[in-house]
């Protein structure tokens, strides 16, 4: 008995891996997913500010939870324009994850899509390289939607991040000032097989992109091949 017991403990800690490379990718593909369907929406993300952006971060279905207590919590990618003028191809993915609290009564929990696009290359600096808080070591700001909308507005200027959420089929964007955004170097190390820093992933091109990350990456590459923003 002793001797099954710990053979399914072995078999079990030899699967882990495996396992969580496959929630890895499976987020990235989610990502990958979301993207697509909001770039398809002409009234959604302006072909502007994808085109000025730096970097994009994608957190599919961000859970908001709270019993007078609130909260979310979400897992998600970051890509950004390859090389140090972020002017080159989309890179690898680099995992990341959001954390935020905020009080007040809020019953139930909700999933909701984010899309962060990172407008600057000191925005993304202080993403990849440590914990940062939206709104307090970086300027964030619901992004503006719609065909008429544009980069070159007083808010799009000043802000690092503009922040965009779906929920329900609905699209807006939204303010998350007082979330915490960090790399998420565990997936990282789950999802590549060694640790290996998100600057390295994403602005040195240390790392190939996953299989998972092809639409994705694509996506944006088809749709935003040049950064617009003059660098």
């Amino acid at each position: 008995m002793k001797k099954l017991l710990l053979l399914i403990v072995v078999m079990a800690l030899v699967g882990l891996p495996a396992y969580a490379q496959k929630d890895e990718n499976d987020r990235i593909k989610n990502a990958g997913q979301v993207m697509v369907e909001i770039l398809n929406v002409p009234d959604d993300i302006p072909a502007d500010i994808l085109g000025k952006a730096d970097c994009v971060i994608v957190l599919p279905s961000v859970i908001k939870f709270a019993i007078g207590f609130g909260g979310s919590y979400g897992r998600g990618v970051m890509t950004c324009r390859s090389g140090k003028d972020f002017n080159g191809p989309w890179s690898a993915p680099s995992m990341m994850a959001l954390e935020g609290g905020s009080f007040g009564i809020q019953l139930g929990g909700q999933a909701t899509d984010f899309v962060l696009m990172v407008m600057n290359p000191r925005g993304a600096s202080s993403i990849l390289t440590s914990q940062v808080k939206l709104g307090g070591d970086v300027s964030a700001a619901a992004g503006p939607k719609g065909r008429s909308a544009s980069a070159s507005t007083d808010v799009t200027l000043r802000a690092e991040i503009l922040s965009y959420s779906r929920s329900r089929g609905l699209f807006a964007g939204i303010s998350l000032a007082g979330s915490t955004l960090r790399p998420d170097n565990d997936g990282n190390e789950r999802l590549y097989g060694k640790g290996v820093s998100a600057e390295d992933i994403v602005i040195n091109s240390k790392i190939r992109a996953p299989s998972s990350a092809k639409l994705l990456v694509s996506t944006l590459n088809k749709r935003s091949p040049r950064n617009m923003s003059g660098k």
